[in-house]
């Protein structure tokens, strides 16, 4: 077996807090943890020196516990359930109530419609493409997600004092600022 590398590293006083906290915290040795931070940065590089606030809206989105991950077979399964239930238009009443709430905890965090597009699309309901400053076209995986969706933007959208129309297309929603 080859002998491990050795290094020698400086680190500034708030690194070195930080650095022992995490060893503390893992449980792992000093050049376990330096292994465990080189691997993890090269598999998320792209992601970190983007710029990209994807894994931003992730961490927000999932690290109080209000969000899940639910994969997508399971999601439209839930929503063609929804369709053909003769409880459909008390779901319908609760997504609009719920929007609202939503339209209420984000005022803060969500200045602008593209701001409220592109944190719903980090959750997969649809892919954004923006025409314009004014224009945006969701497209959607599924059929069935489109009245969920539609029905969620105009509420919340509404609610956190935008003005915009929504036109359906096929597999579409386009997003109007007017």
């Amino acid at each position: 077996m080859k002998p491990p590398i050795r290094i020698t590293i400086a680190l500034d006083d708030k690194t070195s807090t930080l650095f022992d906290r995490l060893k503390s915290e893992t449980r792992s040795s000093k050049s376990g943890l330096i292994r465990r931070a080189l691997r993890f940065y090269s598999d998320y590089k792209e992601l970190l020196e983007s710029g990209d606030e994807k894994i931003n809206t992730y961490v927000d989105m999932l690290a109080e516990g209000e969000h899940v991950i639910i994969d997508l077979d399971h999601w439209i399964l839930f929503l063609k359930l929804i369709e053909d239930s003769p409880r459909a238009d008390e779901f319908w009443d609760a997504h609009r109530k719920i929007a609202k709430s939503h339209a209420e905890q984000l005022k803060g965090k969500i200045k602008s419609v593209e701001d409220l597009l592109t944190r719903l699309e980090v959750c997969n309901f649809y892919k954004l493409r923006k025409a314009d400053e004014k224009e945006f076209t969701l497209i959607l995986g599924s059929k069935a997600g489109k009245e969920f969706i539609k029905t969620f933007l105009e509420e919340s959208l509404k609610n956190m004092g935008f003005n915009v129309d929504i036109k359906e297309d096929y597999s579409k929603l386009r997003v109007k600022i007017l």
